[in-house]
């Protein structure tokens, strides 16, 4: 079921710069070439590529793809990283949660003003932060508990 999922989401994420990239090139085809702009094009861009970013965040994190920078954490001692990653996993857990829950309010909040041309709810522009971060920090919660158990059952401290 989990690879199911997986598959699913890159294929979601995969649709999505798909649209992206067919739009951004017929766009401009039809702007240059043509010389009849499509003026939708700008709007749907960034509907999609704000959809692409902080759904990808969730999925970079759960392929451990993000950008990390551990030269501090090989020079600490077994003990005291495993303190520093609790620390710092609790730390952006609680700063996606509180950004998760503003980006909440927030699409809450414009949910009835609508973009310009395609005539979409601001609600849709903002709902993938909340759905990206909270997912993003289940994840982290999730591998947390699974390193705590795991160090438990080994008999190490957590």
């Amino acid at each position: 079921m989990k690879r199911f999922l997986d598959r699913l989401g890159n294929g979601f994420l995969a649709l999505l710069l798909g649209v992206l990239v067919c739009i951004t090139v017929g766009g401009v085809f039809m702007r240059y070439v043509m010389h009849a702009p499509w003026h939708w094009t700008e709007e749907m861009s960034g509907l999609l590529m704000v959809w692409i970013v902080f759904i990808g965040v969730f999925f970079a994190e759960r392929d451990n793809e993000n950008l990390t920078i551990n030269f501090l954490t090989e020079a600490m001692g077994p003990r005291l990283r495993q303190a520093f990653f609790v620390g710092i996993s609790l730390l952006s857990v609680a700063v996606l949660v509180v950004t998760a829950w503003w980006s909440w309010t927030l699409a809450g909040a414009v949910q009835a003003r609508m973009t310009r041309i395609l005539g979409v709810s601001l609600f849709w522009i903002y709902v993938p932060v909340t759905v990206g971060f909270f997912a993003t920090a289940l994840l982290m919660l999730k591998r947390l508990f699974d390193r705590h158990a795991h160090a438990s059952s080994a008999g190490d401290t957590p």
